[in-house]
């Protein structure tokens, strides 16, 4: 679908790939609402002229309740993008002993559980629209995943397993919402020049940017948005999961 004059939600649009993400769809003439648990959710929502909507993505109560208001502010949900997300590194044996079972669960909970519960109220409120007669769609769902699905680093365990369900819900989420006009996709982004990695000493940057064959540096969250703008703008791509890394693999240390 013609990514102008759309209704769209962006998680974790607060900060870093998904403010980029709002910032590029409201600019381009979208109408755009950004869901966080962060109360700087209003600040960045002010700035980027958008709604915001304040709730966390591992609770269903209050992603229904997100999703009930959002339908008094929309006419027509036609596109989600699920970026709220968390990066945690701990060994599964560290010097304590093993990893706490509570820091394995708070990953899942949030990259995994957090973008189905996202993923299954946008499916529902697509489903529930007019087709767009010139592409026969309803809705695209696009999430993030991350190359550690494929190529996890020691101390991503926890990080790796829940970017990997991510990965493995896309194709039968796409095949089971076909029927629908509901596309769903995943972008799988490598080292994004978001907060946390810049905020790493400039010798660290310089060593990790290295590692990307080309272009050797971050991505910038804006290259992310676009991506995003591309894959609601072409209705061949579905049931895909797209690396976003330079051609940069992971390699063991």
């Amino acid at each position: 679908m013609t990514p102008k004059n759309l209704d769209i939600l962006v998680t974790g649009g607060a900060s870093g790939i998904g403010y980029a993400v709002a910032k590029l769809f409201k600019q381009t003439g979208n109408q755009v609402a950004i869901l966080d648990c962060q109360d700087s959710v209003y600040q960045a929502a002010e700035q980027l002229g958008v709604k915001a909507i304040k709730a966390d993505v591992t609770s269903e109560a209050e992603i229904d309740k997100a999703f009930a208001k959002l339908s008094q502010q929309f006419t027509a949900l036609r596109v989600c993008i699920n970026c709220a997300g968390i990066a945690p590194a701990k060994k599964i044996i560290g010097k304590h002993g093993a990893m706490p079972l509570a820091n394995f669960t708070h990953a899942i909970n949030i990259n995994l559980i957090g973008t189905f519960n996202v993923m299954r109220k946008a499916a529902e409120a697509m489903s529930k629209l007019s087709i767009i007669k010139e592409t026969g769609e309803r809705g695209v769902i696009i999430n993030t995943a991350s190359i550690a699905a494929f190529e996890g680093q020691i101390g991503q365990a926890a990080y790796a397993a829940s970017k990997g369900g991510v990965v493995a819900m896309t194709l039968p989420a796409a095949r089971e919402l076909a029927k629908l006009g509901i596309r769903v996709n995943t972008i799988a982004p490598g080292l994004v020049a978001t907060p946390m990695l810049l905020g790493m000493p400039e010798d660290v940057q310089t060593s990790l940017a290295e590692q990307v064959p080309f272009p050797p540096r971050f991505a910038e969250p804006k290259e992310f948005a676009k991506l995003a703008m591309h894959i609601v703008d072409n209705v061949m791509i579905n049931g895909e999961i797209i690396r976003l890394d330079g051609a940069m693999r992971m390699q063991p240390k």
